[in-house]
């Protein structure tokens, strides 16, 4: 898809601040070398895929070995944001009052690009504010430069590679030149933060000047490619991306599952209720989401929930997505408030749970610290073994009682 998982949005949101490159962070010597040689041959496979030789030269003209996005790509935070911090950056006062103020200030243009790719002005809008603050944070690095050196040096290098191919040919097309063509260190561009693979595939000119260009001060052309993005994947017009609800007492932990898709009479019947307290509306099949864990808020969620996710493969950017739309639109906060005593655990401390689950016979199928489908499932088996709230949820509570 589109972006980088949690790289882009949800990492911009988290990452502590990194102190100015140093001139001890410049590359060495053997480094650059090194780079140089590899740029020698990427250029054969660019021109292989296409890329004409004036074109990769211009684009290389001034690219060098970057050190700050190596730094950018290999860092790894030791702890992980409880949803709540993340949502208080994402979702913060003066982000919904500038949403506000930018659906005011665009509403022509935004109920134009709605009424062509069928999504709500505040959805478009909300998008825009987490993506680069409403344009604000475009991003500042030489997308070709950033892309090279991940393509070089970093975790994902074929990724890297294949989205500086991609890059290249839409300087070739002439969308753009390679000294304006900026964005995230993560290669992440415009006031949308296409990847350059999803900029060739969904990016629309909608002011018909001939060209995409979702770097220029006017969004116009950023924010229909992100309806125009979020179209093709399926939206559905009107509808919302999900409710907050309640929960029965007694109610099965273990039901609440993303992937648990059942129809609204299902849930209905089951005596889950809006946050009002009504019988839930029929917006097609929904999913419950208990990003707390057994504690509140909770949320149903329904398709528009689903192709949100497809624009950032995060829980955590879907659930802020939907949530900034809302209160741009003159929505309320959610009913029920965080409960902030809960601990969140990191990447370490979730290895740890996930070998001592294994230890006590309730197996991960795995320890590599993320806490995906396997491990809630061991820790619902595990909590339901012993007593306690199943709800699957990775707590220092939890890790404390398996020690």
């Amino acid at each position: 898809m589109k972006i980088i998982s949690s790289i882009l949005a949800v990492l911009f949101l988290s990452l502590p601040s990194l102190p100015a490159i140093s001139q001890a962070d410049q590359p060495s010597a053997a480094q650059s070398r090194a780079f140089d040689a590899w740029v020698a041959g990427f250029k054969n496979r660019a021109m292989a895929a296409g890329i004409q030789s004036r074109v990769f030269d211009r684009a290389f003209r001034d690219v060098s070995l970057n050190t700050r996005v190596i730094e950018l790509d290999q860092f790894q935070p030791e702890f992980t944001k409880p949803i709540w911090e993340y949502l208080d950056t994402a979702v913060s006062d003066t982000r919904i009052r500038d949403g506000q103020q930018n659906l005011r200030a665009k509403r022509n243009l935004l109920n134009r690009i709605s009424r062509q790719y069928g999504v709500q002005p505040e959805v478009l809008a909300a998008i825009w504010g987490l993506e680069s603050n409403y344009g604000q944070n475009r991003g500042s690095f030489s997308v070709i430069e950033a892309l090279a050196t991940l393509a070089f040096d970093g975790r994902r290098q074929r990724f890297g590679e294949t989205q500086l191919i991609a890059a290249l040919q839409i300087l070739q097309s002439g969308d753009i030149s390679a000294a304006n063509m900026l964005g995230s260190w993560a290669g992440a561009m415009g006031h949308t933060q296409f990847i350059p693979t999803s900029y060739r595939a969904y990016a629309v000119d909608w002011n018909n000047d001939g060209k995409r260009n979702i770097w220029a001060n006017n969004p116009a052309d950023a924010l229909a490619s992100a309806a125009n993005y979020l179209n093709e994947f399926g939206w559905h017009n009107g509808d919302p991306w999900g409710l907050e609800v309640v929960l029965p007492n007694g109610f099965d932990y273990a039901l609440a599952d993303v992937k648990n898709k059942q129809p609204i009479a299902y849930w209905n019947r089951l005596g889950v209720r809006s946050a009002a307290g009504a019988r839930l509306p029929d917006y097609g099949e929904a999913a419950l989401l208990l990003p707390a864990g057994g504690g509140d808020p909770v949320f149903a969620i329904f398709h528009n929930f689903d192709v949100i996710m497809r624009y950032n493969n995060a829980v955590s950017y879907a659930l802020a997505v939907g949530n900034l739309s809302d209160r741009i639109a003159g929505g309320g906060p959610f009913v029920q408030p965080w409960q902030r005593d809960g601990i969140s655990l990191g990447k370490t401390q979730i290895a740890e749970l996930q070998q001592l689950l294994t230890d006590h016979g309730f197996s991960t199928k795995g320890v590599d610290g993320v806490a995906g489908a396997n491990t809630r499932s061991a820790i619902i088996a595990y909590q339901r073994s012993v007593g306690i709230t199943a709800d699957g949820f990775a707590t220092m509570a939890l890790l404390e009682r398996l020690r």
